[in-house]
């Protein structure tokens, strides 16, 4: 395995009379420098497709619910990177509160954990607040307030060994700097993530930046779904992109493998350019693949009012309520339309009749009491590549 350039230093520890091999990362931007000229045709089109991509509230009337389900997507993505096994409809059905048929906590809990995390550090953010050593613990914190994680320490730093495989440290596929090396390696960090003299785009500092967190890993756990929100606030804070609309964890996911590598071969060779060009190739795919999934459910939103126009006359008026609403909640109970609609329960349970005749919603549980209803074909194009893991 060639040695590209050195990427830091193993430092000898011990635990319990065990010894082991930490890692201390170099401070960033690697040295010698990238190699911009290897990097700049990637670059030109992953910053072409993010422009592409922010430039959708141009033409959406509604770009808040496409933020609203983006937000979803990745938190839930980078949620099942991490084997969590909860679905976009199983999260849809737990934040509807509808409890019959909704999947357990513990699956679904992570995933709420992580948009609640994603929200709050771009709350902060636009009121001012940098993105920071503090931030981060904050957003750590949030992270893991309920669920799996409660029990790590959240918000905190870790105060005692970690390691990703293994038994212990000494067995471990990796150790990360150890406890007393921690804080030199973050202070390091933040510096870089605000230093602007080094002439690095945005898009650049983010992959390098993310990487450079999984290496420090300095929680106990979350730091893979804190790394991946890192790359989102980052090209937040510097308006690359005004919303959050870049759900870069289907790319990590379905390559889930080949990411894991990648994240390690930096490490052994030094070969940023590699990492920071599989990055790019996945900024480039997702962003033209969100473009593309944005025009297909403004054509379905489009395509589906002209039918119930059409096709159910005086009583489209309360369907096409009931179809705005289902938007915004791709999955509703007809209870639950009574107060926002204004409409009574008569009423909503024939309009529901029509839509699903029209073939538009589904009711998914089979049940006579405590239905569900689904707008089908957009829940489907939301519902694209979340599969959980096996």
């Amino acid at each position: 395995m060639k040695k590209v350039r050195e990427t830091g230093e193993f430092v000898s520890c011990s635990v319990a009379e065990e010894k082991y091999q930490a890692f201390v990362p170099s401070t960033l931007p690697p040295k010698p420098p990238l190699d911009m000229g290897q990097l700049g045709s990637l670059l030109a089109s992953a910053s072409a497709a993010l422009g592409r991509l922010d430039g959708l509230a141009g033409f959406l009337p509604d770009i808040g619910l496409f933020i609203y389900m983006y937000v979803r997507k990745e938190a839930l993505l980078s949620s099942q990177i991490e084997g969590t096994q909860s679905s976009f409809s199983g999260l849809l059905i737990h934040e509807s509160e509808a409890a019959p048929g909704a999947p357990t906590e513990e699956d679904v809990q992570d995933v709420s954990n992580c948009i609640a995390a994603l929200n709050h550090g771009l709350e902060r953010m636009r009121g001012g607040f940098p993105l920071s050593l503090r931030l981060i613990r904050e957003i750590h914190e949030i992270l893991l307030s309920k669920g799996r994680g409660s029990t790590k320490i959240p918000g905190e730093f870790h105060r005692s060994q970690n390691w990703i495989g293994g038994p212990r440290p000494s067995k471990a596929r990796f150790v990360p700097p150890p406890p007393e090396r921690l804080e030199k390696c973050l202070g390091a960090f933040e510096k870089f993530l605000h230093a602007d003299d080094d002439g690095l785009p945005v898009l650049i500092r983010a992959a390098l930046a993310h990487v450079q967190f999984e290496t420090i890993h300095p929680f106990l756990d979350g730091n893979g779904r804190v790394g991946r929100l890192l790359i989102t606030l980052l090209l937040c804070a510097d308006g690359v992109l005004k919303e959050p609309i870049l759900y870069l964890s289907l790319w990590f996911k379905t390559r889930r493998d080949e990411y894991y590598d990648q994240l390690q071969y930096i490490r052994d060779t030094g070969d940023w350019e590699e990492w920071v060009s599989f990055f790019l190739r996945g900024v480039i795919e997702i962003a033209d693949q969100g473009v593309a999934t944005a025009k297909r459910i403004l054509n379905l939103f489009n395509a589906d009012q002209r039918r119930v126009e059409t096709a159910l006359g005086k009583a489209a008026p309360s369907a096409l309520k009931i179809l705005a609403h289902m938007r915004k909640k791709p999955i509703i109970a007809p209870k639950d339309l009574v107060v926002p609609l204004g409409l009574t329960m008569p009423t909503i349970n024939t309009a529901l009749q029509h839509l699903e005749k029209a073939g538009i919603v589904q009711e998914i549980t089979g049940r006579q009491r405590d239905r569900l209803f689904a707008y089908k074909a957009y829940l489907a194009i939301l519902e694209e590549g979340t599969e959980p893991l096996v």
